[in-house]
């Protein structure tokens, strides 16, 4: 969230960069009800300080009593006043970088293309057909569209890229993690998703008071909740699955492994000082590049545009695969500098001068598994029906195609 002394210093940028994201909330009734709070606030103290000097002079009862009643009101109409506050604090976005374009979904700028798309043969599903790699009737059958089994050689696939990414960010001086699969409510609300919005593809459980994450970004992210950091940077790697709701999602790009519910991914954190956070999104986007550029998949990288950056993120590049049975190109990875965003919700905190300051905090995907197969097979075709192995993956699979 941002820092709720900004909403009136800073009023006008806010209400700029809500534009910007299309995101409609109205800043002027944020800062009201934030003056509201601190007015409150003000009020509750003084009659605090009222309680404590009768209370010395041992003073009539029934003053006590009235002043006791009436620090007890502001005290509930403080919690409802901040109750109000937070409720329309949380809607308002981060800023927008002053380079991103602005506009929605089809307004990106490409900033690079690496690689030549390659044009005809077979789509990821009749390769998984022809070679048996996955099962997607079965999925359905115990649990549903969307879900599948991935078989014989698409299993040491995904055990490949896994260990590709992990080894990639080891040299990188990443601290590894296997993350839960589940997190907290204020967990995930604290990253910038909302347990409860259909938007964010949230599942919640059952009887219990957790979500399965939609990315690793939020169990890292809250790994360090209500901390002050002694030593920054922190780089982190977390393999986890990932679980999402696609609610809506249809269409050609929704078939097969591109949209599904679950998957696993390695995904990158950071944590930094303010001033060092564009150059971290910088490192992210380069081992994200390099991991692609291994696999010998042609990309591009786009900076994506204010309408379609979620909350959180002050800027966001996409990483891109050329996908050559949809004969365009797909999202395969992201990486975005979400500033102090999350740090603000989460309580995360670095120490400068005996001063503590809130951290920036950064994620990147090294690999999400089902879309990284859809660009592997399609690319790596042969025109009989198999698929060659890049280089990088063959120490990691033991062969040099499938098929």
């Amino acid at each position: 969230m941002l820092d709720p002394r900004d909403l009136a210093t800073r009023r006008d940028e806010i209400v700029e960069s809500c534009r910007r994201r299309r995101v409609a909330v109205d800043v002027d009734e944020a800062i009201s009800r934030y003056r509201r709070v601190a007015a409150l606030q003000t009020e509750l103290e003084a009659a605090n300080r009222l309680r404590n000097e009768h209370g010395k002079r041992k003073g009539d009862p029934a003053e006590g009593r009235r002043l006791k009643e009436e620090a007890t009101r502001l005290e509930a109409e403080l919690a409802a006043a901040r109750a109000a506050f937070d409720e329309i604090h949380r809607r308002i976005p981060n800023f927008v970088h002053p380079e991103a374009p602005v506009g929605g979904e089809q307004d990106y700028r490409v900033l690079r293309q690496v690689g030549e798309p390659r044009a005809g043969g077979l789509d990821h599903l009749a390769l998984a057909a022809k070679l048996d790699l996955v099962d997607f009737e079965g999925g359905a059958r115990v649990a549903g569209q969307k879900w599948y089994f991935l078989k014989n050689e698409a299993v040491l696939l995904e055990l490949a890229l896994q260990r590709y990414a992990i080894d990639v960010l080891r040299a990188e001086n990443f601290t590894l993690y296997a993350t839960p699969d589940v997190a907290r409510p204020e967990i995930v609300e604290g990253t910038g998703f909302d347990p409860r919005g259909e938007e964010t593809q949230i599942y919640s459980l059952a009887n219990a008071d957790l979500c399965l994450i939609g990315t690793a970004e939020i169990t890292l992210g809250g790994l360090h909740a209500d901390s002050i950091l002694e030593e920054l940077p922190l780089r982190l790697a977390g393999v986890s699955h990932c679980f999402r709701t696609e609610a809506g999602a249809a269409g050609r790009e929704s078939k097969g492994l591109y949209r599904v519910h679950q998957f696993t991914k390695v995904e990158m954190f950071a944590y930094v000082k303010p001033e060092d956070s564009e150059a971290m999104h910088a490192e992210l986007l380069a081992i994200e590049e390099r991991i692609f550029q291994g696999l010998e998949i042609p990309y591009r990288v786009i900076d994506t545009a204010t309408g379609d950056l979620g909350a959180p993120a002050y800027r966001k590049f996409d990483v891109e695969a050329w996908m050559p049975g949809r004969g365009d190109w797909g999202e395969v990875t992201s990486t975005s500098n979400c500033t102090d965003y999350q740090a603000r919700r989460l309580r995360i905190r670095f120490r400068r001068d005996k001063k503590a300051e809130l951290v920036h905090t950064l994620n990147g995907t090294a690999v999400a598994v089902p879309r990284t197969l859809v660009a592997l097979l399609e690319n790596h075709q042969r025109p009989d029906g198999s698929v060659a192995i890049p280089k990088a993956l063959q120490p990691y699979l033991g062969l040099e195609r499938l098929g």
